[in-house]
């Protein structure tokens, strides 16, 4: 890194993210290459994700002696934060999991935001890889090139692809109103949840497994667990869950994102017909903590005394 180099970095995760987020701060706030560190919080994912990405998208001085604008950002995987980062023109936003991932995006791809995951990745092993990340210039030896400089013809690729990238337009015409997931669903074929009256769902991919699942409103879904983690997004409706493992609730609506670790117990009920996408980390299984009758009763009682103490 050129001794006069110097980064202005704004940084912002999720709940699943903050502990990380916090540490790389600070751990980047030390840094004798960085000229300040704008953290901008917690929120949602791809809330986070979309605050920093404006900072870094932002036309900025291009003189030498410039304080380049990067970005951290931080969610449960890392995946969620990189996909809505990338949404925005100039942003070239990478999950890196170690420092050979970080030469590589910044030698290949030019990364300026760095994803993280708050759930696999160490604050040691991130700080690690966020220097890694500050360290490396675009066009550097990497492992991907055998840690030795690129051929000619890549050298030349290399020199003319940050200009192609920044040039990729926006789309044309009205914007389409149907997101993927939406698209995905559309004319999809559902079969019931045997174990689960009022849900139906639809595999779209196997272990790791990805699923479109509706439920009717009113529907419960006892305690349960399973093998695998997994995330999932409200497409539209309204459901709450219990996380009996860690005693703690979420109430979900349109858009809202929930992780839910392997193994822990929860419960559910949907207020209205409720649409979502989820994605478990192998296989999709279930394994039942009590009947139906229990969590009805568990359910409306907690309800009962919410509403009594109002």
């Amino acid at each position: 890194m050129a001794a006069d180099r110097r980064f202005k970095i704004f940084a912002a995760a999720d709940g699943f993210g903050q502990p990380l987020k916090d540490a790389v701060v600070a751990h980047l706030r030390a840094h004798p290459a960085v000229a300040e560190v704008v953290d901008l919080g917690v929120d949602k994912y791809y809330a986070a994700a979309a605050a920093v990405a404006r900072q870094v998208s932002s036309p900025s001085d291009s003189s030498p002696d410039a304080t380049e604008v990067r970005g951290v950002v931080v969610c449960g995987t890392g995946a969620g934060v990189c996909i809505f980062a990338n949404k925005y023109p100039r942003v070239y936003a990478t999950h890196c999991a170690s420092p050979a991932d970080a030469v590589n995006t910044r030698s290949i791809n030019a990364c300026n935001v760095l994803a993280l995951s708050g759930i696999a990745t160490p604050p040691d092993a991130a700080a690690a890889i966020a220097d890694t990340w500050l360290a490396t210039p675009f066009r550097a030896p990497c492992p991907a090139s055998g840690d030795a400089p690129w051929p000619e013809d890549i050298q030349r690729f290399l020199d003319t692809a940050p200009e192609e990238m920044a040039a990729i337009p926006e789309p044309q015409g009205p914007p389409d109103s149907a997101c993927a997931i939406c698209c995905l669903r559309s004319g999809m074929e559902f079969e019931p949840v045997g174990i689960m009256p009022g849900g139906e769902m639809r595999i779209v991919r196997e272990s790791p497994t990805s699923a479109y699942v509706r439920f009717k409103a009113g529907s419960v879904e006892p305690a349960h667990h399973h093998t695998f983690g997994h995330d999932l997004v409200v497409i539209k409706g309204k459901k709450k869950v219990w996380n009996l493992t860690k005693k703690e609730s979420y109430s979900l609506v349109n858009g809202d994102f929930l992780f839910t670790p392997a193994g822990d117990v929860h419960r559910v009920k949907y207020f209205e017909d409720t649409e979502f996408f989820i994605r478990w980390d192998g296989h999709w299984d279930i394994f039942l903590d009590e009947d139906l009758d229990t969590a009805h009763s568990a359910i409306d009682a907690e309800l009962g005394a919410a509403s009594n103490s109002k």
